[in-house]
């Protein structure tokens, strides 16, 4: 078996762990496909794409089993969603690769911003409600 076949099964995993807990496979599969692996963004994107199917489907079904899935929750998320894919799939065959890449970078930075800044709130505020029980910390916003 050569590496890349290892390298492709390994990002795999990655994208499944990661789809199957619902968190976006292709926020890690893609990059490590165009990083890694030297393939173009487009074909990453292709290949995320169509090993999405049997990612969701699986994990449709264990959610389902563990009446985690309210399906017209899904349906109303799921057909503007179809509606706008096709919208954009156009878009994304006809834009320059290097205005894909860039457009996917930035949305990583922001991602990792935002998740960054909600961590730091939320860990502030566990420290404020533990120091809160002891009387020489009172909590800053506390009346």
């Amino acid at each position: 078996m050569t590496h890349s076949v290892i390298f492709y099964i390994l990002a795999g995993l990655a994208g499944g762990i990661m789809g199957g807990m619902g968190l976006g496979g292709g926020t890690l599969l893609i990059p490590m496909l165009t990083v890694f692996l030297d393939v173009s963004g487009k074909q990453a994107a292709a290949i995320n794409l169509i090993s999405f199917i049997p990612m969701s489907i699986v994990a449709c079904v264990i959610h389902a089993k563990n009446k985690l899935l309210d399906v017209k929750k899904a349906l109303m998320i799921a057909i503007p969603a179809a509606a706008t894919c096709a919208a954009s799939s156009f878009f994304a065959q006809r834009a320059p690769q290097e205005v894909l890449s860039k457009g996917f970078a930035i949305f990583l930075i922001v991602l990792a911003v935002i998740m960054l800044i909600s961590r730091a709130v939320a860990a502030y505020n566990s420290l404020c409600k533990k120091l809160a029980a002891y009387p020489l910390f009172p909590r800053p916003d506390a009346q």
